[in-house]
C-alpha cells in the first residue's frame, strides 16, 4: 500500500513537471539580443490554468464504481433523530438536529458509475450536522490507493464542493458531516 502511494506521488510529480515545462512559444529561430522589456515579454508565462486544471482533475474527481441498483427510501425523522439506510450507505440524524418531524427521502439514481445519493427535501437545514457514510466497495483501484472525500454534487454529478471527510479504508467507507440536503458522492 505504501509502495502504491509512492508510485502515485511519483506519477503526479512527473506529470506536473511535463505540464509546467510546456509553453505556447513553439519553435523559434536563432536567438537575438533583446532589450529587458522585450525579454520579459518573450519569457514563458506560467500555465496556472493547466496546472490548476490538472490538480483539480487529479484531486477532485468522482470515484468510478460499478453501478448500484436504483433505490429510494423515505423515512420520517424528528427531534429524537434516526438512521436511514439506503443500499450500502447510511445517514444518521442526531437527536436535536430537527425540531419537527420531516419525511426524508434518500435516492440512489439508476445507472450511475459513481457512489452517489441525493436527499430531499432539498435544502433541509440541521441544527446539528448529520453524518453521512458512503460505501466505495466495488469501486476502481483508486478507491484503495487515494484518500477519499465526500463531494457535494449537482443533478448532473458536477462537483460543487466537499464535506470535511474521514476515509476508513478498512471498511471501504468515507464519512462526513452534512449541514443541509443536496446530492453527495464519493470523490478522490
Amino acid at each position: 500500500m505504501k509502495r502504491a502511494r509512492i508510485l502515485l506521488l511519483a506519477l503526479i510529480i512527473t506529470t506536473m513537471t511535463v505540464v509546467t515545462s510546456c509553453s505556447d512559444q513553439g519553435l523559434v529561430g536563432p536567438k537575438q539580443a533583446a532589450s529587458a522589456p522585450q525579454a520579459a515579454a518573450l519569457a514563458p508565462k506560467p500555465r496556472a490554468d493547466l496546472v490548476g486544471g490538472l490538480l483539480n482533475g487529479l484531486l477532485g474527481t468522482l470515484l468510478q464504481c460499478q453501478a448500484l441498483p436504483a433505490a429510494s427510501v423515505t423515512q420520517v425523522i424528528g427531534s429524537k433523530g434516526g438512521v436511514i439506510k439506503i443500499g450500502p450507505h447510511s445517514f444518521t440524524v442526531p437527536a436535536g438536529a430537527l425540531s419537527t418531524d420531516v419525511a426524508i427521502t434518500a435516492t440512489i439514481p439508476p445507472g450511475k458509475n459513481a457512489r452517489v445519493v441525493f436527499f430531499e427535501p432539498s435544502g433541509l437545514q440541521f441544527a446539528q450536522p448529520a453524518t453521512l457514510i458512503l460505501s466505495y466497495r466495488g469501486c476502481s483501484l483508486l478507491g484503495v490507493i487515494l484518500p477519499k472525500k465526500i463531494a457535494i454534487v449537482d443533478d448532473n454529478l458536477g462537483i460543487l464542493g466537499y464535506l470535511l471527510s474521514l476515509d476508513n479504508i478498512l471498511s471501504d467507507q468515507v464519512s462526513g458531516k452534512v449541514p443541509h440536503f443536496t446530492g453527495y458522492a464519493v470523490a478522490w
